[in-house]
């Protein structure tokens, strides 16, 4: 399984840096959040693979955090809970929880439930995805990686193919800088890399060339991309 990225939703530091520490170790990406209202925050704006999501945080409970999420993202979420709190697992499971794990828990059983929770998101993932998007007179198609404007082709090379596809397959999603870098290029985003700036200048260029509308693909700054 490629390495998946995992935000984790914990105000105790204590656990979640153990946690951090083992998922780490476990090969995963961790990107953390103390309570409930930067946990929401940082769930709608990054894309991640799964949610650890604690129940009991501070701002925002975890029951309610996961109601807004459902609103508008199916990204698997396992929730945490203290022992015993039966009606917290079942009010969480009735909400779009996936799974749900009791506190104190076995670290080897967590790591396994969120292994098989991938595996399945990730298979669901695969049979979904189009081999082709058309929007308003743009088509894409990725078995050939070729783009069309109003039924003409235009020529991108395969890397202005694969970034315009990553934007336009999630439109109205803000796609971080580190994310595109790792799909699109192969690398992490360096300090003082601008090179997915110049292949998506050239990307907006050959749209417009083509009267199409290249500023659809939007810079957000601080933040990422996205296709609007």
């Amino acid at each position: 399984m490629r390495e998946s990225k995992v935000l984790l939703i914990e105000d105790d530091c204590t656990l979640g840096t153990y946690l951090v520490g083992l998922l780490q170790k476990s090969g995963y990406q961790v990107d953390q959040c103390f309570d409930g209202e930067s946990g929401l925050r940082v769930a709608q704006l990054q894309q991640h693979d799964l949610i650890l999501l604690d129940n009991m945080l501070p701002k925002l409970d975890g029951v309610s955090l996961l109601k807004k999420l459902r609103a508008t993202s199916q990204i698997p979420v396992v929730m945490v809970s203290a022992k015993g709190a039966e009606e917290e697992r079942i009010i969480g499971l009735a909400h779009g929880a996936d799974d749900y794990i009791a506190k104190p828990f076995n670290s080897t059983e967590l790591l396994l439930r969120m292994e098989s929770i991938l595996r399945r998101s990730q298979n669901m993932i695969q049979l979904s995805i189009p081999s082709e998007i058309s929007i308003d007179g743009l088509t894409l198609n990725s078995q050939t990686q070729s783009v069309y404007v109003h039924g003409e082709i235009l020529e991108f090379t395969p890397i202005q193919f694969k970034l315009l596809w990553e934007l336009a397959s999630r439109p109205h999603t803000i796609i971080t800088k580190p994310d595109l870098y790792l799909s699109v290029l192969n690398k992490k985003l360096g300090a003082y890399d601008r090179s997915l700036d110049m292949h998506l200048s050239r990307v907006r260029r050959k749209l417009n060339e083509a009267n199409w509308h290249g500023e659809r693909l939007q810079t957000v700054h601080g933040k990422g991309y996205c296709f609007k």
